[in-house]
């Protein structure tokens, strides 16, 4: 996976990330993507194994979901939605990009 293919993957998923604005709740929405939507959205077969075939998959979308708990209480709606968008970032970081360098 080269560097422009991990730009339009975090992108994508950065994208699938939404905010639901409630009164005095934030909640963070995540549209989990299939197989199918990530060969739809013309990633590769070996992107789907590398995100969906793995542990951290769950872990991120969790701690995406979880990002308002964890936020600053006088987070705006918009900011808590930026923390959750990058954990994407921080996510395939760590692991995609450190899976390549050993692989």
């Amino acid at each position: 996976m080269d560097a422009q293919e991990r730009k339009n993957l975090v992108g994508w998923l950065e994208n699938r990330i939404s905010l639901d604005n409630q009164k005095d709740e934030i909640k963070i929405g995540f549209d989990k993507p299939t197989t199918e939507d990530f060969i739809a959205a013309g990633f590769s077969g070996e992107i789907v194994k590398l995100t969906l075939d793995t542990a951290w998959w769950q872990e991120m979308i969790d701690d995406i979901i979880e990002t308002p708990d964890f936020a600053e209480p006088d987070a705006s709606h918009e900011q808590t939605l930026s923390y959750a968008r990058d954990l994407v970032t921080e996510y395939i970081g760590k692991r995609l990009i450190t899976y390549e360098r050993i692989a």
